[in-house]
């Protein structure tokens, strides 16, 4: 009776009554009501270490999950992925409406904090809530569960055709990638709609709209070329040697490969008369001398674009740029390793946008610009970009991810949780 007196109030205050349905009215205010239900659950996942690389810690914060969506009618599986390295994913379904939009919802369960580390668990500071994983991503996970009890509450989730899929190594990936992301991708392709609950953006204090997420991949360099005595350097007996030809080649890639939203780090270099990557390459034995003309060198970096083909063009003009070698080079490679894809931004991920706008207008909140996406990071969702139109950044607000400064701002997960439920209640009546 407490609960429903406090719904009643909070309806009557809404600043906004004119603009929202009743059920939206009713959302609003029971995500308001249920602040100390939903932070209590925050707590308890933050609490449960889940690194990456700790799957029986990943399986025990999905048990948690599966235990607050079932009793919302849905239909929980998990998916075993032991065999990649990694824990699963978490596949909860809702059958709605036949013939409604499909809205298919995606955060994860790891966090970048294993075991060993020191930062483990939640503690709250006013406003804040500090704690391994407390914004990214099981604060997103927290938004997920008060949206849909909220359209519980509010009849709207009856109706609405919803699979939430939590993976259980977004922050590092499976392997082979292909088939960790395999189910995935198909739940993209069977989707009319992908909402992500990673992290809010915010610039200036303001909220933003996410509807472009950049790729991630790998490249890596390696480069061969004639050994001999220092003082023959520059001659065409001797040539230059290999470190003098990868500083050439990555220094074009800076000046004749770079174009808007594009980019390519070099993260590592090594060279001297042996070079050689060690295993997982993150390192390099090397030798050389003074007076030794380089004969091997290598190179590590990534390459984050806004589209495949952006980052076709880029891969083409890179391996061209090999075409043109130092004298006294034997061998130039260049490889890449295919990560994250991109999610472009499309005019049906602006539409989305678009969307939202429409529900902060109606809950007296400023509208979200688009984000600059040089300014966001690779995620899950992109994996199903090509296939459905999307929405990022439905998470809390939060500084200092993937650090033992990371805390959440609880109060942008009352809003974020009152957005989403308006937003998913209507998109799931609509018509494919």
């Amino acid at each position: 009776m407490r609960l429903l007196v406090g719904v009643l109030a909070l309806l009557l205050a809404s600043p906004a009554a004119a603009q929202l349905s009743r059920a939206e009215r009713t959302m609003q205010a029971i995500v308001a009501a249920e602040q100390e239900r939903t932070l209590s659950l925050l707590e308890r996942l933050v609490n449960q270490n889940s690194g990456s690389q700790n799957p029986d810690g990943v399986e025990k914060v999905a048990a948690q999950v599966r235990a607050e969506l079932e009793p919302l009618g849905f239909a929980v599986r998990w998916i075993p992925l032991r065999q990649t390295g990694r824990a699963g994913h978490l596949v909860a379904t809702h059958r709605g409406k036949a013939g409604n939009r499909k809205l298919l919802l995606i955060g994860h369960l790891d966090t970048v904090f294993e075991p060993d580390s020191p930062f483990q668990k939640w503690t709250r500071e006013g406003d804040k809530g500090h704690g391994p994983g407390a914004a990214d991503n099981k604060g997103g996970v927290a938004v997920i569960v008060a949206a849909l009890r909220a359209m519980r509450a509010a009849g709207t989730l009856a109706g609405s055709d919803i699979t939430v899929f939590l993976t259980g190594d977004e922050e590092d990936p499976g392997t082979p990638q292909d088939f960790a992301r395999a189910d995935l991708i198909a739940a993209g392709k069977a989707a009319d709609v992908a909402l992500d609950f990673e992290g809010l953006a915010q610039e200036g204090g303001r909220d933003m709209g996410s509807i472009a997420r950049r790729s991630v991949n790998d490249w890596q360099l390696v480069v061969r070329a004639r050994s001999a005595h220092s003082s023959g350097t520059f001659s065409e007996a001797s040539g230059f040697g290999a470190n003098y030809e990868l500083a050439r080649i990555v220094d074009t890639f800076r000046r004749e490969v770079r174009e808007p939203s594009l980019t390519f780090n070099v993260g590592l270099i090594a060279g001297g008369s042996s070079a050689k990557l060690a295993p997982g390459g993150i390192r390099a034995e090397v030798t050389g001398k003074t007076n030794i003309i380089a004969a091997e060198a290598v190179a590590r970096g990534d390459l984050r674009g806004l589209s495949q083909e952006q980052i076709d063009r880029a891969k083409a003009k890179m391996q061209a740029i090999l075409a043109s070698p130092l004298p006294g080079t034997i061998e130039a490679r260049l490889t890449f390793e295919d990560g994250y894809p991109p999610m472009a931004p499309t005019a049906g991920n602006r539409a989305l946008l678009d969307r939202l706008n429409r529900i902060n207008r109606d809950l007296d909140l400023p509208e979200m610009a688009a984000l600059d996406p040089l300014k966001r990071g690779a995620g899950d969702i992109s994996f199903v970009a090509a296939d459905v139109d999307g929405l990022v950044g439905l998470g809390p607000a939060s500084t200092g991810d993937h650090t033992d400064a990371e805390r959440v701002d609880i109060p942008s997960i009352w809003r974020q949780a009152t957005r989403a439920a308006i937003l998913m209640s209507r998109l799931a009546r609509e018509r494919r």
